[in-house]
């Protein structure tokens, strides 16, 4: 398929994005946002460590840091693999989190109900991709007055984003994020069209790279999601380099042995020397579009 694209969305348009704030971070206006944490809450320990060591890392790079973490995940591949706690303590964890460090949250909800609850605590609502059509839990999501991040689905070409930022705004919510996380290639394979990320910049909102999902192989373990995280390094550089607004990573300690998503997680001990690289190449691209 033939998509035209014309010219002014060819361009990264970093410095003229739409801005917002959540908490302490600003997303889109130029800035490089890291969004990072582990797929799934585990326990409070676990989640204080990682808030903890990512936020030193962040601030030593020198970039704004959202934690993010789910409470549940709705779509694993298996009755059998883990989703977390439950909403309940989830939400607990997270709000402690919040607390302890006064770092920005982000986490999943899967339906209406959820939406308000989740809102009582984090800051951005995300919309999980296989459900970034679903009007009436978009809908709830933007009418708590919370941030909406939502992932483009795997389905969706990046123009018919634009229907997704058009529901949002239409029930109140002025504080969108699209992130992109790879497109289906076949069978149990993940692409990145890199055209999407100034096209779906163009709707006026700011763009999310969801580097790590993107290299999931869905369903190709059988029972589980494989992965490829030796393409995470070079993938997130070149989502800078077309002048994405925030770059988003599930981290963790110990990938291997993660109950969620470890086959495509990026180990703590890789995070600092790749956030050092983005950093730069957001500087460059900068400096570039004056």
């Amino acid at each position: 398929m033939t998509i035209l694209i014309r010219r002014k969305l060819t361009r990264n348009a970093i410095g003229h994005m739409n801005s917002f704030r959540v908490g302490n971070v600003t997303l889109g206006g130029g800035e490089l946002t890291l969004i990072a944490g582990p797929c799934v809450v585990e326990t409070e320990e676990h989640a204080f460590m990682m808030a903890r060591e990512i936020s030193l890392i962040a601030k030593r790079v020198g970039l704004d840091f959202v934690y993010k973490s789910s409470f549940d995940k709705a779509n694993r591949s298996s009755l059998k693999s883990f989703r977390g706690k439950g909403i309940e303590f989830g939400l607990e964890v997270l709000s402690n989190v919040k607390k302890e460090f006064g770092l920005p949250i982000l986490t999943d909800v899967h339906d209406i109900a959820q939406c308000e609850r989740a809102a009582e605590i984090v800051d951005v609502l995300q919309i999980p991709a296989f459900l970034s059509r679903q009007t009436d839990l978009l809908v709830a999501a933007a009418k708590t007055g919370k941030a909406v991040n939502v992932k483009k689905g795997q389905f969706l070409a990046p123009q018919d984003a634009k229907n997704i930022v058009e529901k949002l705004r239409a029930s109140g919510c002025d504080k969108i994020l699209l992130t992109e996380r790879g497109a289906s290639f076949g069978y149990n394979n993940l692409v990145v069209d890199f055209r999407s990320f100034p096209i779906m910049r163009s709707f006026g909102v700011p763009v999310v790279y969801d580097v790590t999902h993107s290299l999931q192989l869905p369903g190709g373990l059988g029972e589980a999601t494989g992965g490829q995280p030796q393409f995470i390094e070079p993938m997130a550089r070149a989502g800078v380099a077309c002048g994405v607004d925030a770059i988003f990573l599930e981290v963790h300690q110990d990938p291997k042995n993660a109950p969620s998503d470890g086959a495509n997680m990026l180990p703590l001990d890789r995070l600092e020397k790749l956030l050092v690289s983005l950093k730069e190449i957001h500087s460059l691209i900068l400096q570039l579009e004056k």
